[in-house]
């Protein structure tokens, strides 16, 4: 994976630099030192990956191959899906 675009990349270089988005090519914007996860890592990593670094995509990546991308929504909806699953298990647990 050579670089990834973000919205935020476009903004601190292009928009708040004032320069000409028109003779730029996405070579110039996008970041080079990509952050990836693998799918092997849970839900709550990539969460904190994410969290810490301010991220809101993420690659992912298998045996140096592009297989994915993830998306702070997607963790959310995984992780209010989990929630909602042990809420039903202790409901039903304490309704005997």
């Amino acid at each position: 994976l050579k670089g990834i675009v973000s919205e935020q990349d476009y903004t601190r270089k292009v928009i708040l630099t004032c320069l000409n988005a028109e003779q730029m090519s996405v070579q110039d914007i996008m970041t080079r030192q990509v952050v990836v996860t693998r799918p092997s890592q849970s839900v709550h990593e990539v969460m904190a990956i994410m969290t810490d670094r301010r991220i809101r995509h993420l690659p992912v990546m298998q045996d140096g191959e592009l297989v994915g991308l993830v998306s702070i929504g997607d963790l959310v909806k995984e992780i209010i899906s989990e929630q909602q699953f042990i809420i039903a298990q202790l409901e039903n647990y304490i309704q005997g």
